[in-house]
């Protein structure tokens, strides 16, 4: 089982909202209105962990290792919601999400596989991770940027996580994880050909809701993402190119090959496919 494991690594690691974010160190000249609205929403965001959790543990009923996962997961991400919604309480209450704002975002994802699914979220925290470095950087206020910077490393460490479970899944199917695994990573890592950032918030989830299925599209502003990236903290093609590089890095370790750009890894799906 990984989870033991996986419990001790991140509980070593795992920071305190009272004692390792200096909120003595606001600074209130440092904050914009701009600014304090995009912690909103990044806090409306993170708290999509909630329907995430129980997507995962209704699709992987028959993986309790990986369902125990999630109670890791699954805190760590609600505190990072918490900590950007204290942060709001403290200097910007009038920017706090409302329940109902939070409540607006949980709603039930239709079944996937489990593979893609796992795959689809891991390629998610490396995009959260440079992100969020990004946001940290961009923010001038220094307790948001370090909280920033704090849950980056986070997201940084739930990748790992997840790649853990990816090596296991290859060591139990190679070849049906290794298809899974491909078919999403062309997918992530075709940003260039998408009109949007990909990123499990604002992919659809639910045929039932469409096109209202997806978290970004039930913010309380759906335009708010492109905004974010593209004007503010500016995730701009390079930013972008190494999210993609670490895909690529760490399928070619799964898989034991070399995956230079998407095309490589493209002709190593089809060719697994043939």
């Amino acid at each position: 089982m990984l989870y033991p494991e996986l419990f001790k690594s991140l509980e070593a690691a795992r920071w305190n909202l009272d004692k390792d974010i200096p909120w003595a160190e606001f600074d209130g000249a440092k904050l914009s209105d701009e600014q304090a609205l995009t912690v909103k929403m990044n806090a409306i965001t993170e708290w999509s962990a909630l329907p995430a959790t129980e997507m995962f543990l209704r699709d992987n009923r028959d993986d309790s290792d990986f369902s125990a996962f999630m109670s890791i997961w699954f805190y760590e991400e609600q505190k990072h919601s918490l900590v950007l919604m204290e942060y709001l309480r403290r200097f910007r209450p009038e920017f706090a999400p409302t329940e109902q704002e939070l409540h607006a975002i949980r709603f039930e994802f239709d079944p996937a596989p489990p593979l893609e699914t796992l795959m689809l979220h891991f390629c998610g925290e490396l995009r959260l991770t440079q992100w969020y470095r990004r946001a940290s950087e961009w923010h001038t206020e220094p307790v948001i940027k370090k909280i920033y910077d704090t849950i980056s490393r986070d997201e940084a460490r739930h990748g790992g996580a997840y790649l853990k479970y990816m090596k296991r899944a290859i060591e139990k199917d190679a070849g049906t994880a290794r298809a899974a695994f491909c078919k999403l990573g062309v997918l992530m890592a075709s940003s260039s050909r998408s009109k949007q950032p990909l990123h499990p918030t604002n992919l659809h989830v639910s045929k039932a809701l469409f096109p209202n299925d997806t978290i970004q599209s039930r913010l309380p502003d759906p335009e708010w993402l492109e905004h974010w990236l593209d004007q503010q903290i500016v995730f701009d093609k390079d930013c972008e190119a190494r999210v993609v590089g670490g895909i690529l890095r760490n399928l070619s370790s799964l898989f034991g090959e070399h995956f230079e750009t998407v095309q490589d890894l493209n002709r190593f799906r089809k060719a697994l496919a043939a």
